[in-house]
């Protein structure tokens, strides 16, 4: 394992010490190394260079709910050129503008621009039927141009193609359990090298591994210490990175289950006592990058769990147009652009109507 030695400031000032090289801004839009925020809500996504500056957004911020805005956005993905967006919807309490929550239900790419190129969903409307979502709170591009959706709300994960047509789905749609074909509040999925799925299944306190014949063929619960199973990656070592949210931890198993690394976020001083991370990505030099929901800012750890870096103000919502410095609300995902070992990503070109 890379010995970790540095220290916050040495990261934001040498330019080889980190695959974000923080030292220099990254450039424009879809820039490798540049950061891919999901800033839940803000009701935006933004990309930011190392040094948190904002060279792109989508979404109008807080107080707007209008389809031009992704509300409560969850997840976020740079797809060739343009963004898979989902757009999750904002619960009671924590948007003035609709203070009883105010749905959003699509997935959707926007290009640069701006511009929708491609949505599954009706903005505003939740259901089970054609082209109706209920919280879609992940999306996941696949090498076949199909888009693999985590409908929380329905207990399901559905493959569409670009048509809308759904292909495959796994978990009965509206019912949750535990039993065969079943989930409980999924909150991810991520397609394996072998072809086989990997599904954090929140409220099961598991992330499990099935087949396209719906088969469970491994179940990861850290030794059943899990509780909230926020995401779940496959790493390139085998191991599996999990996001154990109601326990403020990220957490990477063995395949037999064993923990050998993790890393709780609610220890440094002025930390929500319950942050509740939600995503986690493992990069080419060894760092996490975690995205500490409620401590509204994302963080980039070492191996050996050493804090190296912050976008963000620790435990102190923000919004600002330009830098991160002025903070951000709840961020639920963050992704680095052409970095992002252990997730599903495609840097190719997208065939509009594909």
């Amino acid at each position: 394992m890379r010995l970790i030695t540095w220290t916050l400031t040495t990261v934001l000032a040498a330019a080889t010490s980190s695959a974000l090289a923080a030292d220099t801004p990254k450039g424009g839009y879809n820039s490798p190394g540049n950061i891919l925020i999901s800033d839940q809500f803000n009701n935006r996504v933004i990309e930011i260079d190392g040094r948190g500056n904002i060279v792109w957004s989508f979404g109008l911020g807080p107080n707007d709910v209008s389809a031009n805005s992704p509300l409560g956005v969850n997840d976020a993905l740079r797809v060739g050129d343009q963004t898979l967006v989902s757009g999750t919807g904002v619960p009671p309490g924590f948007e003035p503008a609709c203070p009883s929550g105010c749905a959003d239900n699509r997935v959707f790419l926007v290009n640069r621009a701006g511009h929708i190129t491609w949505q599954y969903g009706t903005f505003g409307v939740t259901g089970s039927g054609p082209n109706q979502l209920n919280t879609p709170v992940q999306a996941t591009w696949t090498a076949d141009h199909t888009v693999l959706i985590t409908d929380q709300g329905n207990q399901r994960v559905i493959e569409v193609d670009r048509k809308g047509k759904i292909l495959w789905q796994y978990g009965q749609t509206g019912v949750a359990g535990s039993g065969p074909d079943q989930l409980s509040n999924p909150n991810s999925v991520e397609v394996l090298d072998n072809g086989d799925y990997l599904i954090a299944d929140e409220n099961n306190n598991r992330a499990i591994v099935v087949n396209r014949a719906k088969a469970i063929l491994a179940t990861f619960t850290a030794g059943g210490t899990l509780s909230g199973v926020a995401f779940a990656s496959r790493l390139p070592n085998g191991d599996t990175l999990i996001t154990d949210s109601n326990n403020n931890r990220i957490v990477e198993v063995k395949n037999n289950d064993k923990i050998v690394w993790s890393y709780t976020t609610n220890t440094q001083p002025g930390s929500n006592a319950n942050p509740l991370p939600t995503r986690a990505v493992r990069l080419k030099l060894g760092d996490t990058l975690i995205s500490d929901q409620f401590n509204d800012r994302v963080i980039l750890v070492g191996e050996h769990g050493r804090l190296l870096a912050q976008w963000g103000n620790l435990n102190v919502p923000g919004y600002g147009k330009t830098s991160t410095k002025m903070g951000l609300n709840a961020p639920y995902d963050a992704k680095v652009i052409g970095d992002n070992t252990g997730l599903t990503w495609f840097n190719g070109a997208v065939t509009p109507g594909r």
